[in-house]
């Protein structure tokens, strides 16, 4: 059985995301989607509420677990016995960053592979910086975050939906 971590911040977790996570699956036999807590950087979005919102998002996807941690993603993957680490990609920009990323996780971990899903282009302009800047204007956020995200936001934020 091949298991990926997907990991990073997903605030919040966009169509993007969940384009590259059903495209993993595909590929994997199982993918663990891995929020990142970070005590230095204040979010849109506390780790608990991430992790409930993807889990909303994700339950009728087989093959999915979420989870929170801290620490280095390879630390989390040898955990859960995951040989492979998953990223989007979206433009040249990502590229650059990710090929440094996955250089290191590499030289930290030799048994861990970083395998990179070109981001649909339906997609590409999606980030959860342009959802956060949109939401702050209380902008329609449907054609960008999944349904229970969206119900989410507009709860927590009275955001358009």
């Amino acid at each position: 059985m091949t298991v990926a971590v997907y990991a990073g911040s997903f605030d919040p977790f966009t169509y993007g995301h969940l384009d590259i996570l059903k495209r993993g699956l595909k590929i994997f036999d199982k993918v663990l989607v891995a929020v990142a807590y970070n005590p230095e950087k204040e979010g849109l979005l506390t780790t608990e509420e991430r992790v409930n919102i993807i889990k909303k998002c994700t339950e009728n996807l087989k093959g999915v677990k979420v989870f929170s941690f801290d620490g280095l993603t390879v630390d989390f993957a040898k955990k859960h016995n995951a040989t492979v680490l998953l990223r989007g990609i979206r433009s040249f920009a990502d590229y650059e960053y990710e090929n440094q990323l996955s250089q290191i996780n590499s030289s930290l971990n030799k048994n861990i592979e970083t395998i990179f899903l070109i981001s649909e282009s339906k997609y590409s302009h999606i980030s959860s910086s342009a959802v956060r800047e949109l939401l702050s204007h209380k902008c329609d956020l449907s054609e960008f975050v999944p349904k229970p995200a969206l119900e989410y936001l507009h709860k927590k934020f009275n955001a358009a939906i």
